[in-house]
């Protein structure tokens, strides 16, 4: 048996790069995985990954900026598996669907700020508001929410993508606060740029070229070294944990 045995585990943005990572990873510990992504393709071909390696998959399109949209992945998710475990509020807006300019922050369009918010931070309100019902209801539950090691580091020409994931810290705190009679833990992980298939350009490439230097292991991070964390907050491992962030980023900064 798998740490998350039967478990029902949703993953926002899970249709790419580190998200397609945590889906594969928690489903080979027996987890069943809604895969959600607002690109309906990616999730159903991460999806179609995990069942044709005998697990358990449901692809959904979501906007997780949209209440309605949040709410029907819930349904959805229920519809087919009963019940909702685990919550991995990774979706956000960076590197897709095009590398965010880098810019001061005076220079930044108020409509790229507004979405910013939105897909970052809005969301995990959203998504995590639709399933804490189910997650009261069976007296336990999981919120697992995706922040930025840019929010220790407060990284120059970001500053709408630095503030929204400061932001998910914060809620979270909160969320353990509020959740914590129902069984119900809530933490954070931070991770470090990231190589994936997301890295198209070269100022992507730059910045990871960059970061690697300023790390205490001197690599670049790939998806699968964010797994393992992931895998010990989703599962009992981490049942007396709550209201944390755990930064996952080679040694770049320290809490």
């Amino acid at each position: 048996m798998g740490r998350l045995d039967q478990r029902v585990v949703i993953v926002t943005g899970g249709g790419h790069g580190i998200g397609r990572a945590y889906c594969l990873g928690v489903a080979r510990e027996g987890a069943r995985v809604v895969t959600a992504d607002i690109v309906e393709k990616a999730a159903r071909a991460v999806a179609d990954e995990i069942t044709n390696q005998g697990g358990h998959a449901l692809a959904v399109h979501v906007d997780v900026a949209e209440e309605q949209s949040a709410a029907a992945m819930v349904r959805a998710a229920l519809d087919r598996f009963g019940t909702i475990d685990v919550l991995i509020n990774n979706a956000a807006f960076f590197l897709r669907p095009v590398p965010v300019a880098r810019r001061t922050f005076d220079q930044i369009p108020v409509a790229e700020w507004d979405r910013m918010m939105a897909v970052n931070l809005k969301s995990v309100f959203l998504c995590s508001r639709a399933v804490v019902p189910t997650m009261k209801a069976n007296r336990r539950g999981k919120i697992i929410n995706i922040s930025s090691s840019t929010v220790f580091i407060g990284r120059e020409g970001f500053a709408h993508y630095v503030t929204s994931k400061a932001g998910v810290i914060g809620f979270t705190r909160v969320l353990a606060r509020e959740l914590g009679e129902f069984g119900i833990t809530a933490n954070v992980v931070a991770p470090g740029l990231t190589r994936s298939e997301d890295e198209t350009t070269d100022a992507v490439r730059a910045r990871h070229e960059e970061l690697t230097r300023q790390r205490c292991l001197k690599r670049i991070e790939v998806p699968e070294d964010l797994v393992g964390t992931i895998l010990f907050l989703a599962s009992s491992d981490s049942d007396c944990i709550t209201g944390q962030t755990i930064l996952v980023d080679g040694g770049g900064s320290f809490i």
